[in-house]
């Protein structure tokens, strides 16, 4: 089953993205459970707790289908002290909150090293805050986001994200997302057939699709190897659309959130349903 559809907003309360997800025909949804520009939130009322896990459960959504996604200011691969354990903090509340509202999966970007230590030992610091975050709760996968490359940040190449998840110790809660846009931004072609069998394989290989946990479908707005992460609209960047007919019929993509980060939300409904149509569904 492909399960599609786009990061709502859940201003006003996080049930609301369960409501803005089913206008736009969504079977998937991605959402911030708290302000992504901020630290520290206050913490989820009881009430908001049980409103969103009724209206989950009443609009037929269930955890797999949804990928959270944690603060921008979070950096797990912090050179500095003070800033790594601030990142871990809020990192920790982010999967807390998941966990309180019944989701299993929360989807980050690694880290930087902001050019003040080495890669290895940002990806280092990682993998020990993704150790730290899974002891301190239940439940929840630590999904692990590709990066274009852009500045100092980490994990645009499938091996920096081989290299986090071997040090992670509890491996059923370390996954990843793949972006579209970042991927190809990061030099993985997949503009034809033969570029994503060639790009997946390579996945395959060094990372494993058993490890895949949600993708964020985007075009690219840059071309190929850019390390610019840019979104365009669904068929007119520089990937196009044979890549996303590619993902809705091949089946190792089933059963994972499958969410448009796309920048012109109006085109949304239009969107998830040209990727419906492609996967049958």
């Amino acid at each position: 089953m492909k399960y599609i559809g786009a990061h709502v907003s859940a201003s006003g309360g996080v049930e609301n993205a369960i409501k803005n997800a089913r206008e736009i025909g969504a079977t998937a949804f991605a959402l911030f459970t708290k302000n992504q520009r901020q630290w520290l939130a206050a913490p989820l009322t009881g009430a908001q707790i049980d409103n969103f896990r009724r209206l989950m459960a009443e609009s037929g959504y269930s955890a797999h289908q949804i990928l959270p996604h944690d603060s921008y200011l979070i950096n797990l691969g912090h050179p500095d002290e003070e800033g790594l354990q601030k990142s871990r903090e809020s990192f920790f509340e982010e999967m807390h909150r998941c966990e309180l509202l019944g989701l299993d999966r929360l989807n980050f970007h690694p880290g930087s090293h902001l050019n003040r230590i080495s890669t290895e030992g940002s990806l280092d610091r990682i993998a020990e805050s993704i150790n730290i975050a899974l002891e301190r709760t239940q439940g929840v996968t630590a999904v692990i986001e590709n990066t274009a490359g852009q500045g100092s940040n980490l994990g645009f190449d499938f091996e920096h994200l081989a290299y986090i998840i071997d040090r992670v110790e509890d491996k059923s809660r370390v996954g990843v997302c793949i972006d579209t846009c970042h991927s190809f931004a990061a030099g993985y072609d997949l503009r034809t057939k033969e570029a994503c069998d060639k790009t997946f394989e390579e996945f395959e290989r060094i990372v494993g699709f058993d490890y895949l946990r949600g993708m964020h479908l985007n075009d690219a707005m840059r071309p190929l190897g850019s390390h610019v992460d840019r979104h365009s609209p669904l068929g007119e960047g520089e990937i196009g659309w044979e890549c996303f007919r590619y993902i809705m019929q091949d089946s190792r993509f089933d059963n994972i959130p499958l969410i448009l980060e796309t920048p012109n939300e109006e085109l949304w409904p239009e969107e998830i349903a040209k990727l419906k149509a492609f996967a049958g569904v």
